[in-house]
């Protein structure tokens, strides 16, 4: 079913641009990890390259304890912003100071390989990052926060804090998916070239590392977000393609 009309009065330009959770393909169930396993072996991504349930579990409770009860606010800075598959009570544009989107995650399967690693966008420290907060509704925190583990903590990469964000209407203190700087994923300072080339190259079971950027910058549009740092990216890594 569709948002309700509430949702976005705050952002009315949103409307049209979310993807309701009932479409979406990153609501999924636990089952979608033996499909993902068999996708690994077949790459031949590294042992260990995701968390187990129980681990999984045991961060989402540890993160989210004291909070059960109370309605619960996420930034979005990426495709949770236009696909968060769980039910949402309330979008706000949100600005997360001393954070910055960054393609510093070593990508080696999805849209990259071995051979050929990617990139992935990530929450890296420095600067600021526009974006949106959404709110779930305290009643559905339980429900809705394990299909997010299962995308955003299906590897170790991410570490969930709770962060405060600046809204039109107020500041909000928001749970935010940062990159997990100790991991072996983390590529920090990468001189823009060769990220670019990077992006340019890789391609995985998913499709080119390129069509991954493309759809960020493209849906960043759409939003009304600017970032200068991506757009720029994109035009290198496009340059590298031709």
């Amino acid at each position: 079913m569709p948002f309700p009309e509430h949702v976005f009065k705050h952002t009315p330009a949103l409307r049209k641009l979310v993807t309701p959770p009932d479409s979406s393909e990153m609501r999924f169930g636990q089952e979608r990890f033996a499909e993902l396993d068999e996708q690994a072996e077949a790459e031949g991504w590294p042992p260990g390259w995701r968390m187990d349930h129980d681990t999984r579990e045991a961060n989402r409770q540890a993160v989210l304890s004291g909070r059960w009860t109370q309605d619960l606010w996420v930034f979005a800075y990426g495709s949770l912003i236009w696909d968060p598959a769980v039910y949402v009570e309330e979008y706000r544009r949100g600005v997360l100071t001393g954070w910055r989107r960054s393609f510093c995650m070593r990508l080696e399967g999805g849209r990259g390989s071995h051979a050929r690693p990617g990139l992935m966008a990530a929450l890296d420290q420095g600067g600021q990052c526009d974006g949106v907060v959404f709110k779930i509704a305290a009643g559905l925190v339980d429900q809705e926060t394990k299909f997010m583990w299962r995308r955003e903590m299906f590897a170790d990469a991410y570490c969930p804090v709770f962060l405060e964000v600046s809204t039109p209407q107020g500041p909000v203190d928001a749970l935010v998916f940062i990159m997990d700087r100790t991991n072996r994923r983390y590529m920090p300072d990468l001189p823009i070239e060769e990220a670019a080339r990077m992006i340019a190259l890789a391609e995985g079971g998913l499709g080119s590392n390129f069509e991954y950027l493309h759809s960020l910058v493209t849906h960043l549009d759409e939003l009304g977000i600017q970032d200068d740092d991506i757009q720029k990216l994109h035009a290198f890594a496009h340059r590298c393609r031709e």
